[in-house]
């Protein structure tokens, strides 16, 4: 007669085998963008929120896409017309 005692299985070994972990796949930061004012670095900033629905090896483009925009947005703060100068200390000689 065997006596054996009947082995039981652990809940985590009865359940059905879940996805592997893959460091790559997407996974949002939840990372907060404050808005500045400026559409356009704001617009740049949304763009952010794109990445966390890629993977990791599709976050270049969108880094690469916020980056031009937010350089075009510098660009642009350089273009824009400022205040006159002010005199020169020397005068207009003529």
């Amino acid at each position: 007669m065997d006596e054996s005692v009947p082995q039981t299985q652990t809940p985590e070994e009865t359940a059905a085998p879940g996805p592997a972990y893959d460091p790559a796949a997407p996974a949002p930061l939840h990372v907060p963008r404050t808005p500045t004012g400026n559409a356009d670095v704001d617009a740049a900033l949304q763009r952010l929120g794109d990445a966390d629905h890629l993977a990791t090896d599709g976050h270049v483009e969108v880094y690469e896409d916020v980056h031009r925009g937010l350089r075009d947005a510098l660009t642009a703060l350089d273009a824009r017309p400022g205040p006159p100068a002010p005199p020169s200390a020397y005068g207009n000689r003529s």
